[in-house]
């Protein structure tokens, strides 16, 4: 089965510090965590001073239980999926559910439940994971067709979706 601990070095290594770009649809962000993931963990009164702020016991929890957990990805079977779904769903947040749902052939709701978690390790993992990075590299590209606005975020989303296929593979799928 899948460890959370084996994604986390991915995960910070794409998200650095804080920024605050105007341009960025998710505001104020530090470690890949937004103001708005940051106040829902944490309460609303929280401000960007708190998410500048923030232990790395918060971002911990964060990650485990609003990512790693919500795609109850300790059941999957296969490290490199459970790597593309979570990395998806912290970067695009409910579509990094939805779709990978659409892929596998069962009701696209956002929610992991069992027969999510069934169709996941039923399908040949390495299929799945190719058929997920596709779908991921579209996602973005549709992102910046329907808001040119995000072009210049383009290609540091595509080298992240692709750096997330070598760092995958060294793990057995």
């Amino acid at each position: 089965m899948a460890d959370y601990k084996l994604l986390i070095p991915f995960i910070k290594r794409w998200e650095g510090g804080f920024v605050n770009d105007p341009h960025d649809q998710g505001g104020a962000t530090n470690m890949g965590v937004t103001i708005g993931t940051y106040r829902k963990f944490y309460g609303h009164h929280k401000t960007v001073d708190d998410l500048k702020a923030m232990t790395e016991a918060e971002w911990s929890y964060i990650f485990k239980s609003g990512y790693w957990d919500r795609w109850r990805a300790d059941e999957i079977k296969s490290q490199p999926l459970a790597n593309a779904v979570v990395d998806w769903l912290w970067h695009s947040g409910v579509h990094g559910i939805k779709i990978p749902q659409r892929l596998v052939g069962v009701p696209a709701d956002g929610i992991v439940g069992l027969s999510t978690i069934a169709a996941v390790n039923r399908m040949d993992a390495r299929v799945l994971f190719d058929a997920i990075h596709d779908a991921r590299i579209k996602f973005v590209e549709d992102i910046v067709k329907e808001k040119p606005s995000q072009e210049k975020f383009l290609k540091g989303w595509k080298n992240r979706i692709n750096n997330l296929v070598v760092y995958s593979s060294k793990f057995n799928s």
